[in-house]
C-alpha cells in the first residue's frame, strides 16, 4: 500500500489548507493535457486518490487507523520515507 501522505509530498499533520494547497500544485503539474510525459495520468491518478482520502476527516481517519496497524517489513525504510516527507514537506532535501 503506497503512502498517500507520501504521494502528496506532505507529512501527516497536514492541515486541511496544506492538502489542498499541495494537491492544486502536483494536479497542475500532473494534469494530462499540461503533462505529456509517460505515468503523468497513473500519477495524476493517484494524487487524485490521496486528495480525496485525506482532504475528507473521516476518510483521513480510516485511512491513519489503517496506515497505523498495518506490519512494518523494512523498518529502516518506513524510517527513512517517514523523515524524507517531513523534510520534504519543510523544503528541506535529503540526500539518499
Amino acid at each position: 500500500m503506497e503512502n498517500l501522505y507520501d504521494i502528496l509530498g506532505i507529512a501527516p499533520n497536514a492541515s486541511t489548507d496544506e492538502i489542498k494547497k499541495r494537491y492544486r500544485a502536483m494536479a497542475m503539474r500532473y494534469h494530462p493535457d499540461r503533462n505529456t510525459e509517460s505515468g503523468a495520468e497513473a500519477r495524476f491518478n493517484a494524487i487524485q486518490k490521496a486528495y480525496e482520502v485525506l482532504s475528507d476527516a473521516k476518510l483521513r481517519d480510516e485511512y491513519n487507523h489503517k496506515f497505523n496497524e498495518r506490519i512494518v517489513l523494512d523498518p529502516e525504510d518506513e524510517a527513512y520515507k517517514i523523515w524524507q516527507s517531513l523534510f520534504n514537506a519543510n523544503g528541506v532535501v535529503i540526500a539518499s
